[in-house]
């Protein structure tokens, strides 16, 4: 799965031919949560929107506002709650990082993903709009693929990163054979990780030190989220 990721450094995102009028100003983030809201790239007909969305897809359909943070790319055409959303409203979310969690035993020793470069990315995602109780909620999913050789002696799922050139592709093409062929893992070699602090197992601790490479420390029994 894919629980937290970052966007450090928003002023390197490109919004070329995307309509970002209604977009607040944009800080650092070091610790992006589930249900909290997040930067997406959202195409409605033939326009691109910079958006805000929920971290936690609810489908339209759905009789209570409980959301789904990631999508499995196997069984995304399959499932009710993905379906649709993978055909009709894919997004792109930008980050410029990812967290995961080494376990051993009850232990889990997080850990901090990102290019060697330490360039912003897009997550493959999908989005939908919830009405209910006189409420609209938009809101989002990351697409989770097989992990690569980097991340699968942490953990054997890594979220989907769409390489800059398949980033139109993914919100334009409506061929689910071509969409699938985008759901891969990225690149190992193109990739660097190390371990971090435990203090990113708290939403509320959202500050630079968290990004910073520790000695991995499995001696140690914090919570998880």
């Amino acid at each position: 799965m894919c629980g937290r990721f970052t966007l450090k450094s928003p002023g390197r995102v490109k919004f070329d031919h995307v309509d970002r009028s209604n977009l607040p100003s944009l800080f650092p983030r070091y610790n992006i949560a589930p249900s909290q809201n997040v930067l997406a790239i959202v195409q409605r007909c033939a326009d691109r929107e910079a958006a805000l969305l929920q971290w936690g897809l609810i489908p339209s359909w759905s009789k209570e506002p409980k959301g789904f943070i990631n999508a499995r790319a196997e069984t995304i055409e399959d499932k009710p709650s993905f379906s649709e959303s993978f055909q009709r409203r894919r997004c792109l979310i930008p980050a410029d990082g990812f967290y995961e969690w080494q376990r051993s035993g009850k232990v889990a020793q997080p850990y901090y993903f990102q290019m060697k470069d330490e360039s912003p990315f897009a997550f493959a995602g999908i989005w939908d709009e919830w009405l209910g109780d006189g409420n609209s909620i938009a809101s989002c999913a990351i697409i989770t693929t097989r992990a690569n050789e980097l991340l699968a002696s942490i953990h054997d799922r890594m979220p989907v990163i769409l390489r800059p050139e398949s980033q139109d592709q993914w919100l334009d093409d409506s061929e689910p054979v071509n969409l699938r062929s985008l759901l891969a893992p990225f690149p190992a070699s193109e990739m660097t990780s190390h371990a971090v602090s435990y203090d990113v197992n708290y939403p509320k601790i959202d500050n630079e030190y968290l990004v910073r490479r520790v000695e991995p420390n499995l001696g140690v029994t914090p919570s998880l989220f």
